[in-house]
């Protein structure tokens, strides 16, 4: 008798923000594949009997590849193992689900999607950031600053003409890039940008700074998400850092050079 893939979303990174579900999943599954950033607190809810592996990566450096996770699932549910596929975030939000979901259809193996707290909204609890705002964004985009082999990168110009917040997944260490992306689509240089690292962790870190200054803002442990769009004054940073000025948040007033704030 075969057994089951469920594809689990782990939340932005605290156990806390697991859902019920999943948590269920992970004290009775057989087999979980995780990816490498999955907090320690989550693995811990899995039976001692449970097989773990990772089957992440870090820094861009591959442990394993997508063709050889297709493989594990499909090759341990059909020796009847129940697998949780855990991923971080939540699984339907550039989690490589289609490829998983293309995989097991066609070796006839039962799935289900277990979806989790997705980084974006992780990231932007953690720097009390509301994504929309009536008053200056009524719409909200996932981007990824990360593209597979051979793809053209997505113009951005759509998104930024239309005032939308962007959240940028993945935006990798060379913020100039990024920089540039959004300027060449239009983002004006004084765009506010947030820097959100490692979400719901203990060491959470949030930097505050706007497009023009964006190159020049400190790398961070992922995961790293980039909020894009003028809801960053929600922020506890910019709070905090007009406040300390003493006078109405400005822009042009905002010092990026501040340090980031847990």
């Amino acid at each position: 008798m075969k057994g089951k893939v469920h594809l689990v979303g782990a939340g932005p990174g605290d156990h806390d923000l697991l859902t019920l579900r999943a948590a269920g999943l992970l004290k009775t599954a057989d087999v979980i594949l995780h990816d490498d950033l999955v907090g320690q607190g989550i693995l811990e809810l899995a039976s001692p009997k449970t097989l773990l592996q990772n089957v992440g990566k870090r820094c861009g450096k591959k442990k394993i590849s997508q063709e050889e996770i297709n493989f594990l699932m499909i090759e341990f549910a059909s020796t009847g193992k129940n697998v949780v596929r855990l991923k971080g975030g939540d699984p339907l939000i550039f989690g490589r689900l289609g490829e998983e979901i293309k995989a097991l259809r066609e070796a006839g193996i039962e799935f289900e999607i277990v979806p989790g707290v997705t980084s974006a909204f992780g990231a932007a609890a953690a720097g009390e950031i509301p994504l929309t705002y009536r008053h200056v964004s009524s719409a909200v985009v996932f981007l990824t600053g990360q593209t597979a082999d051979g793809n053209q990168e997505e113009d951005w110009q759509k998104f930024v003409s239309a005032q939308a917040t962007l959240v940028i997944y993945m935006p990798g260490q060379d913020y100039s890039r990024t920089a540039k992306r959004l300027a060449t689509a239009g983002a004006g240089p004084e765009t506010l940008c947030a820097i959100v690292s490692r979400a719901s962790w203990p060491d959470q870190q949030l930097f505050v700074t706007h497009l023009a200054a964006l190159p020049r803002a400190p790398h961070f442990a992922a995961p790293t998400l980039l909020i894009v769009g003028d809801v960053v004054r929600f922020s506890t940073r910019f709070q905090s850092l007009t406040a300390s000025m003493a006078i109405h948040p400005s822009i042009s007033n905002l010092n990026p050079a501040q340090g980031p704030v847990a």
